[in-house]
């Protein structure tokens, strides 16, 4: 699933993260799971799926992690979720 999930990950961040933006290899996006007016504390990497929100030092490794940390899911629930929007 995690490779799965990495194979579509702009897609992915697009529905989790709509206002996010690409610069470099980091898709930055305001966190919605907290008073975030502007871009730049919160960015997912792309390449690698690391993402982290350096005003709150949540972080996490995949899509999945990222997933479950914005809709307060398991890590089994984010992991179905993530297949459900790549068809899997």
């Amino acid at each position: 699933m995690r490779r799965a999930s990495q194979a579509h990950i702009l897609p992915i961040l697009h529905r989790l993260l709509p206002d996010g933006r690409i610069k470099g290899s980091q898709y930055f996006a305001r966190n919605p799971k907290r008073n975030d007016k502007s871009l730049g504390s919160f960015s997912v990497n792309f390449k690698t799926g690391q993402w982290a929100d350096f005003a709150t030092n949540d972080k996490g490794g995949d899509l999945i992690s990222l997933c479950a940390y914005l809709h307060d899911l398991s890590q089994k629930e984010s992991a179905q979720r993530i297949a459900q929007m790549v068809g899997i």
